[in-house]
């Protein structure tokens, strides 16, 4: 029995405001533990999320999903979601379904700064 590689999800709040630091792969296994990050942020009344993609290694299609159905909530809320600095890997999944658009914003904004900027979201 293999054991299946790890993600791990950093989260990093100002006020109404999350970075979501994710590394590793998101597959079957691990997008619910991706979509439960997301949602609790929405519980918590954060509004503006941005996950930052640099570390992920590998996204399938529920990792995509989990992305997905995190953009149409928070939207939903009045909030504001983006991924940002995908792995070539993820960039891939995205453009071989036409999603890049829905999420990316900010490639070259180091993490750190996004706090600091008015509307970096």
């Amino acid at each position: 029995m293999t054991v299946p590689p790890a993600l791990h999800v950093h989260r990093h709040d100002t006020r109404n405001r999350a970075l979501i630091v994710l590394a590793g792969e998101i597959d079957l296994h691990s997008a619910p533990l991706v979509r439960h990050s997301l949602a609790q942020c929405l519980r918590e009344g954060i509004r503006t999320i941005v996950v930052d993609l640099t570390s992920v290694t590998f996204c399938d299609c529920s990792g995509l999903n989990a992305f997905l159905t995190a953009s149409l909530r928070t939207t939903t809320a009045g909030g504001s979601f983006r991924l940002r600095c995908p792995s070539p890997a993820v960039a891939r999944l995205f453009a071989l379904t036409g999603s890049e658009f829905l999420f990316l914003s900010h490639p070259d904004i180091p993490a750190g700064l996004l706090d600091r900027l008015p509307n970096a979201v």
